[in-house]
């Protein structure tokens, strides 16, 4: 009899533990989806609650920081994103993300710091670097002579 709880208890908690994962990724793909329907607070919710469960979801904290970026809240945009690049250095799409709020800034040396990265990690936005050169040019210092 008392094989048979235990078995059961393992069974019910191997099942929990298999639901559970999937419900992680439920909630990213289901915000996501939210995303994309512009439903931003609904794609929010679900957003931090897979970070919840899975607090180094890089692509989550990019999400919120995208939905931030539409709320015009800068600073938690500025906040997600540098999570974002804790978690995953080379994503390219928040450093991009980031040079956008540094170029509002004006924080030109800041600019060229991640300009310098997006160079080396850029793959699929690498056609953005003309945009940046261009919005640098109107922020570079002037030297004095």
């Amino acid at each position: 009899m008392f094989k048979k709880v235990k078995l059961i208890l393992c069974i019910s908690l191997f099942l929990n533990f298999f639901n559970l994962s999937l419900a992680e990724e439920n909630f990213f793909e289901e915000a996501k989806n939210k995303f994309n329907e512009k439903k931003l607070e609904d794609s929010k919710f679900l957003l931090q609650r897979n970070i919840v469960f899975n607090p180094k979801d890089a692509k989550s904290y990019l999400y919120l920081a995208k939905i931030y970026n539409f709320q015009e809240n800068e600073k938690e945009e500025e906040k997600n994103l540098n999570t974002t690049l804790l978690l995953e250095p080379d994503n390219e799409e928040a450093v991009y993300m980031l040079i956008n709020i540094y170029l509002k800034k004006s924080n030109y040396l800041k600019i060229k710091e991640l300009k310098e990265n997006f160079l080396v990690i850029c793959s699929n936005l690498c056609e953005k670097i003309k945009v940046i050169d261009e919005a640098l040019k109107n922020i570079e210092p002037k030297n004095e002579s």
